[in-house]
């Protein structure tokens, strides 16, 4: 019993693990009870699932504020609407992948959902590295904040452009370096086929594999921005690892509702561009005016984005085409 309240990276073991625990039955009952089979989902089965991610990351928060007090639980929800629309941005390039690989949509699931599990290990690792520098360098967040702004700065000229995945070096290396089918070979990552040279049978990768790789190092670069972001609203690595992860675990449910519709939010990726420029902004604006209220900082940020999706939906009405992305990836 003495280990359950062992602090742990400021916080009560048994609180880390009940955070661990909910998020286990929450993927436990996605993957073994609603998506046993692969199945193609609507938009309506996606803003239903998301949903209930939402309401179980907003009830976590309410008991983190409850429990936490209220100045953790507003830097709980600031980190939740933070990561949440900085991730939206990775919706894009999700779809782009998918579209690339022709992966059908009764298969994307089951990639976002493996890809889940790689994202709870990297973000760990990142955030309990982070917290280390911040905790023996405080300066090291003056760091983040020039990151963040600087990121912010090229995001909103970069708003237009689109990875190239053709020549991403990942997929190089992963091309050089694996076997490949020439096709899925239904919902398997890999499979044993006979080599066309020798005929003996050998492991190859599927691009199933390959586009789960792939989001993979998507997700890592995309926490190199929202990472930081969440440290300049607090050090509590607790609030940040939680805030972080219930986002991932929501957005990935409402991916495919929201990729049948991305291109109607392309102004949205200024307004995170703002959101980046004003949260670094405020480390060293402490100096001069003081720590920012947990509410104000919240306030913003939820403006801005409600104004980008906002603006982007004014600025796309009428627009009925279908998302390019999808069309092609169900083209297969």
């Amino acid at each position: 019993m003495e280990f359950m309240h062992t602090d742990f990276l400021g916080t009560a073991a048994w609180i880390w693990l009940l955070f661990v625990g909910i998020v286990v039955a929450l993927l436990a009952f996605d993957l073994g009870v609603l998506h046993k089979d692969d199945h193609e989902i609507g938009v309506k089965e996606s803003l239903l699932l998301s949903g209930g991610y939402i309401t179980a990351a907003c009830l976590f928060g309410a008991w983190v504020w409850y429990y936490l007090g209220s100045e953790s639980g507003m830097n709980y929800f600031t980190g939740f609407a933070i990561e949440k629309s900085l991730s939206m941005d990775n919706v894009f390039v999700i779809a782009m992948i998918f579209s690339f690989f022709a992966i059908p949509r009764q298969y994307q699931h089951r990639v976002l959902f493996w890809g889940i599990l790689g994202v709870i290990v990297l973000r760990a690792i990142m955030i309990g590295l982070g917290a280390a520098l911040v905790k023996e360098f405080s300066w090291v967040l003056y760091l983040f904040g020039a990151f963040l702004v600087i990121t912010g700065i090229k995001m909103w000229f970069m708003a237009d452009s689109e990875p190239d995945i053709e020549n991403n070096p990942i997929l190089k290396f992963l091309r050089k370096r694996m076997r490949i089918t020439d096709g899925l070979r239904g919902n398997a990552f890999v499979v044993n086929e006979p080599d066309p040279k020798t005929g003996k049978v050998v492991r190859f990768a599927t691009p199933l594999l390959l586009a789960l790789i792939l989001i993979e190092f998507v997700d890592l670069i995309f926490a190199v921005d929202s990472v930081p972001a969440i440290f300049a609203i607090t050090t509590d690595p607790f609030i940040v690892y939680t805030s972080n992860i219930f986002a991932i675990l929501g957005l990935r449910a409402l991916y495919f509702a929201l990729a049948a519709m991305i291109h109607r939010f392309h102004y949205l990726k200024y307004a995170l561009a703002m959101v980046l420029v004003f949260i670094g902004s405020k480390i060293f604006l402490v100096n001069f005016i003081g720590k920012f209220p947990p509410a104000f900082s919240l306030s913003v940020t939820l403006g801005l984005i409600a104004g980008g999706v906002v603006f982007s939906l004014w600025k796309t009405r009428g627009d009925t085409a279908h998302s390019k992305l999808e069309n092609a990836a169900d083209s297969k």
